[in-house]
């Protein structure tokens, strides 16, 4: 078995064997597949085995894999150079593009990942404020930086503790976690600490604790709260943008944030990331303003034909309702599928976006996450490998549709959850 075999040999040089932890399979058991290839709606291992993709990258292939149009882009890029450390015309049509799609972005800063979107739109904030506060959720991952990598501590209205090693007490303190959803405890935490919020930082539809939807009211509460006592408010849509609608899920809910992160779509495949928003805050990153960030890489011309090939394809008409529709038919096949089998089981989609749920109904907060049935989620995600459909590896993360996913791909995805569920 070449993947056992790999991934034996891996583990020889690379922490875990892996370059990012979820590939680990360490949460469901096992060995993951290594994979050699891709085209569309599929991916083919290292043993030459094809499956269903449903996890699309962890999102950013929407339009499908190796889509013609994306490839033909990277390799006239890559023809002419693979990186400047200079300004080049195209990430300026990438700049334009982002604007006209995502209204909110009056300026916008191109990177090379979600996390240092996150990371500078955290730093933005504090120098925009001059306060150093920051208010997340729980269950909503912004990457790995040091501020944002905090959990809630011994009361829920507390300021954090790290949640990983080598995250500071000090700077964990500045963090403050409260629940997703959470109407009342929002409100109260300002109306204690509004003064010294310089941000709140929020996925608006949380794709890292599996999907869970934003309650009503709970959005347009944050935007009331920030602007109400002078704090930015931050959409992370690294994950939403342009899955859950054309315009993010900014455009969704009809919120304007302060400040958003993109990545994912926008590199179509390649390392990048974006962030932007007001004007006036913006115009606080050097060389404006005081807040440095930088990067050799940023708006790299390989990269940036990736995602404006992409954007491109995802701008006509008919792509989002298209591939709204498909998500649907998967979800309320997989739910008819559990019904049949007697098996206790939720889902729920939202534009591209689904989650599935070993439990009554679809949570709407960590702590319903939690009470999901993590156990027998494993096992239907095994039997569901075993038949060639290859969904996330963790109980605890969205899937993905992409518009390559035909009806017989959906067929045959329920065909192998009818399968599992009996097993």
């Amino acid at each position: 078995m070449k993947n056992q075999s790999l991934f034996e040999r891996a583990q020889r040089s690379i922490p875990a064997g892996v370059n990012s932890p979820v590939r680990a399979f360490r949460a469901v058991g096992g060995t993951p597949p290594f994979f050699e290839r891709a085209a569309g709606a599929h991916l083919w291992d290292a043993d030459g085995k094809r499956y269903i993709d449903y996890v699309a990258s962890w999102g950013p292939m929407v339009v499908g894999h190796t889509h013609p149009a994306v490839v033909k882009a990277v390799q006239d890029a890559a023809a002419r150079a693979l990186s400047f450390g200079a300004p080049t015309e195209a990430e300026v049509e990438l700049a334009e593009a982002l604007r006209r799609l995502v209204p909110s972005l009056d300026l916008l800063r191109l990177v090379s990942s979600g996390t240092e979107a996150t990371m500078t739109a955290i730093r933005l904030a504090r120098g925009f404020t001059g306060r150093s506060a920051i208010v997340k959720f729980e269950g909503c991952y912004h990457g790995h930086a040091d501020s944002l990598l905090v959990k809630a501590g011994s009361g829920a209205l507390t300021f954090g503790n790290p949640s990983s090693a080598g995250v500071p007490a000090e700077l964990a303190a500045h963090t403050a976690v409260l629940d997703f959803n959470d109407l009342a405890q929002v409100k109260k935490f300002f109306a204690e600490k509004g003064s010294q919020i310089a941000a709140v930082i929020v996925e608006p539809v949380a794709g890292n604790m599996n999907l869970v939807l934003p309650a009503p009211g709970f959005l347009e509460a944050l935007r009331e709260e920030c602007t109400r006592h002078g704090a930015v408010l931050i959409f992370d849509e690294v994950m939403t943008g342009f899955r859950v609608a054309r315009g993010g899920a900014q455009e969704k809910f009809g919120i304007r944030p302060d400040l958003t992160t993109l990545g994912k779509v926008i590199g179509g495949g390649l390392p990048v990331g974006a962030v932007g928003g007001r004007r006036d805050i913006m115009e606080k990153i050097a060389p404006l303003g005081p807040v440095y960030q930088a990067g050799t890489l940023s708006g790299n011309p390989v990269a940036v034909a990736a995602g404006l090939a992409t954007l491109k394809l995802v701008d006509s008409p008919d792509f989002q309702p298209k591939i709204e529709l498909t998500t649907r038919q998967l979800v309320e096949g997989l739910k008819a599928e559990a019904k049949k089998a007697d098996v206790v089981f939720s889902a729920q989609s939202i534009g591209s976006m689904f989650g599935v749920y070993f439990r009554a109904a679809p949570p709407k907060s960590f702590a319903e996450v939690m009470q999901c049935d993590k156990d027998r989620f494993n096992r239907f995600f095994h039997e569901m490998l075993k038949r060639g459909v290859y969904l996330a590896p963790s109980a605890y993360e969205a899937g993905f549709v992409s518009a390559a996913h035909k009806p017989e791909d959906i067929e045959a995805t329920l065909a192998a959850a009818r399968e599992s569920f009996k097993s």
